[in-house]
């Protein structure tokens, strides 16, 4: 947890939001996915919205929630008044969901400060914490932040392959056991059930309390159930976004070498037989 320094961690409970939110620099963004509902849950005071789909995804790419282009994503996060010194907390209406989607982008661009809400809207709405009808409506400055695309941190469908192969990688898959296991069908139409090659199965669900996640000691135990030694390790789920959560969960362990399939099982689900 942020605890002092505000540029040190990677999660945050509500309770530090709540103690530092006119914070100097912060930036709180609403992850959440927007539909015809969008805000009748409320929002966290001083939110701004951060689209996925819309403009933090490659809109003319073939499969969902594919990565941006460095320019796009730089031209977002500045509309998003993003600075090279801001400090971002992300959180999303669900829980733990969308925002470390948010958060692994912006780290893959290259942007260090920013941290997940634990539990987001519903967990700061449990406490009993205020909410707003409306996110801020544009009524900041353009942002001067200038992003830099980490090759390290994203993995592709030409990747994949040698990765299942290499004994020094861990694929782990966010999915249910059930979509695993192909013991139900995949939620997107057309889209077979199957694995990745020597794939395992980490259903992000597992790594919850709830809204919350376990607590670092549990986490622990759960990744250290799967061997994972000194491999590195490459996260998938259906469509990019809850590998990120295991992500998240890797890098409060400190895991160093982590990346995330990008285009997860619908990319290869499509492209494979």
């Amino acid at each position: 947890m942020l605890d002092g320094n505000p540029f040190v961690s990677t999660i945050v409970n509500c309770k530090w939001l709540y103690d530092n939110q006119y914070l100097d620099d912060l930036i709180i963004l609403d992850a959440s996915e927007q539909t015809t509902n969008s805000g009748t849950a409320g929002y966290i005071p001083n939110s701004r919205l951060v689209d996925i789909k819309g403009k933090l995804s490659d809109a003319n790419a073939p499969f969902p929630n594919t990565i941006p282009s460095q320019q796009q994503f730089q031209d977002e996060a500045r509309r998003l008044g993003v600075n090279h010194d801001s400090l971002i907390i992300v959180y999303d209406n669900k829980g733990m969901y969308w925002s470390p989607r948010v958060w692994w982008l912006f780290k893959t661009f290259g942007f260090k400060n920013i941290a997940v809400l634990d539990g987001g809207l519903p967990e700061w709405k449990r406490l009993g914490y205020k909410t707003e009808s409306t996110a801020q409506q544009n009524d900041w400055k353009t942002g001067n932040f200038s992003a830099s695309y980490d090759a390290s941190k994203m993995r592709y469908f030409d990747d994949i392959s040698k990765l299942s192969e290499n004994d020094a990688v861990k694929i782990l898959d966010a999915r249910s056991k059930a979509r695993f296991m192909c013991l139900e069908p995949e939620p997107r139409k057309g889209l077979r059930s199957g694995t990745i090659p020597n794939s395992e199965n980490l259903p992000y669900a597992d790594l919850l309390d709830g809204h919350c996640f376990k607590s670092k000691q549990e986490l622990k135990r759960i990744f250290d159930s799967y061997n994972i030694e000194k491999k590195s390790l490459t996260f998938s789920c259906g469509s990019g976004i809850t590998a990120c959560i295991l992500a998240l969960a890797a890098e409060i362990l400190d895991y160093q070498q982590i990346s995330v399939y990008d285009g997860s099982w619908t990319e290869y689900g499509t492209l494979t037989t």
